[in-house]
């Protein structure tokens, strides 16, 4: 399996000190593999990123390229604020998928670049939680304020394109969005010609085999691309769970 995971890097484009960053596959923390027991950094941890601006210094531009169908939502929001808070000017390229948590840290830039083949999702936090009532409250509480924090960094970036009541109706049906969509409400700033979508194969793989619920569309999107076709434009939670249940033979 090859690995998707990339390095920053960091470069002198002309006069201007540039470090490139990559969000390739899942986000997700540091961890352990399986076979070899052994720990495992990750490249899109929060963590990572910390260390990647700090041993870059002072820089003036950061380049994010992103290709992901998101991953830890606590790990995501660390790393939007990480960049946000940073001075340099930032320019994000969608190098295929930014969905879930991926398109909160495409949010930090403040260029969003998406060729004409990409797609942004988004939608409301979710997880899994064990416990009794009051866990489960908890739960639900926790979910609510990460929610909010969500949903600003869309506004933020949006500006006056996007309405919180419309932005609202498209997190609750967990929407996926073109580049001309992404455009429209002001999550992008520029598209530009289509480019290959080589590496998203690799990652929509990587996603199926960690059980990532936005596999299944973003593969469907990959096919559309392949045969020339627009993208699924909007598609809901129930739409997703209606796929899984006619998988299963209980629809």
């Amino acid at each position: 399996m090859k690995n998707l995971q990339k390095k920053f890097e960091i470069k002198q484009i002309g006069d201007v000190r540039t470090l490139e960053l990559y969000f390739y596959g899942e986000i997700q923390k540091d961890y352990y593999d399986w076979w070899t027991g052994e720990l495992v950094e990750s490249k899109t941890s929060s963590e990572y990123v910390k260390k990647a601006l700090e041993d870059a210094g002072p820089v003036e531009q950061i380049n994010i390229y992103i290709n992901s169908i998101g991953g830890a939502i606590s790990e995501g929001v660390a790393i939007y604020n990480l960049l946000k808070r940073n001075t340099a000017h930032k320019t994000v390229y969608i190098d295929a998928f930014a969905y879930s948590i991926a398109s909160v840290i495409a949010m930090a830039g403040d260029k969003v670049v998406m060729p004409s083949n990409t797609t942004m999702m988004i939608h409301n936090a979710s997880w899994g939680v064990y416990g009794n009532s009051a866990k489960l409250r908890k739960a639900a509480d926790d979910l609510d304020a990460i929610n909010e924090a969500s949903c600003n960094t869309y506004l933020v970036k949006a500006g006056e394109k996007l309405p919180k009541e419309k932005l609202t109706e498209l997190l609750d049906a967990e929407t996926f969005l073109t580049a001309e969509q992404a455009f429209s409400y002001g999550l992008c700033d520029e598209i530009i010609d289509p480019v290959s979508l080589e590496t998203a194969v690799e990652v929509v793989e990587q996603a199926q085999r960690q059980r990532n619920p936005a596999a299944k569309q973003a593969k469907e999107n990959l096919q559309l691309t392949a045969q020339n076709k627009s993208p699924q434009k909007e598609r809901t939670s129930f739409d997703i769970f209606k796929d899984i249940l006619s998988e299963k033979n209980y629809f």
